[in-house]
């Protein structure tokens, strides 16, 4: 990844979504800002080194019977570089909410990546540009029967029951093999130290575990 002007994504780009979590586990942030059922479709399925880190460009749909009005240009021609796109829409919602062409667009403005809490479609052609994008599952069908853009750039929640999650514009969006997490821009500088001393002790814990160190020892010598 090329260096960003903003010094978190660039220390972010040292460490996994774990590290995040871990991270905000110990700062009591719910669900150590995990996101749940997001999962990495492109470049590949669930494979590879793949990894996405950004201030999130929110972006919410709505049923078309909603009475805000639709939003008045195309949410995607406004994605600055190096944010990862978030699209919101209701649970539950059968059509797709994403594109080839949006990520063909992300992608020309420097998009670091696209997460869609719902369904996208075009998979090969989203592989075919190497986007990363990751997603809650796929659809064919486009979304304009059903939905209208309301809004981008406001926050938004994760469409699930199984979390009360909000993801707020400039939120730090962190996603690869092992999922999607969001780092509240507020709790950056005090997660990152955290994910530094996490990280090397882990890594002094697993050399020691494979010269035949139990986990119970290594534990209380590294991480105590």
């Amino acid at each position: 990844m090329p260096e960003s002007p903003d010094p978190v994504v660039n220390a972010l780009q040292e460490y996994t979504t774990c590290d995040v979590s871990d991270a905000l586990c110990k700062l009591k942030y719910r669900n150590g800002g995990f996101l749940s059922g997001l999962t990495m479709w492109s470049p590949l399925r669930q494979d590879g080194p793949t990894k996405i880190v950004g201030p999130a460009y929110t972006v919410q749909y709505v049923p078309l019977h909603d009475p805000a009005p639709k939003h008045p240009t195309h949410y995607i021609d406004q994605v600055p570089k190096g944010a990862v796109v978030f699209v919101s829409c209701p649970p539950k919602t059968p059509n797709a909410v994403y594109g080839g062409l949006m990520s063909t667009r992300a992608q020309a403005l420097g998009a670091a990546g696209s997460v869609i809490d719902g369904r996208f479609r075009d998979v090969q052609e989203q592989r075919d540009l190497g986007y990363p994008v990751f997603a809650r599952d796929v659809g064919t069908a486009p979304p304009a029967e059903l939905l209208k853009v309301a809004a981008v750039n406001v926050p938004v929640r994760l469409q699930t029951d199984e979390q009360d999650m909000e993801i707020r514009p400039g939120d730090y969006i962190v996603a690869d093999l092992n999922g999607v997490v969001v780092l509240p821009a507020e709790l950056a500088e005090k997660a990152l130290p955290l994910m530094q001393k996490q990280v090397e002790a882990d890594t002094q814990m697993a050399a020691e575990i494979k010269k035949g160190m139990s986990f119970v020892e290594a534990s209380k010598k590294f991480r105590s």
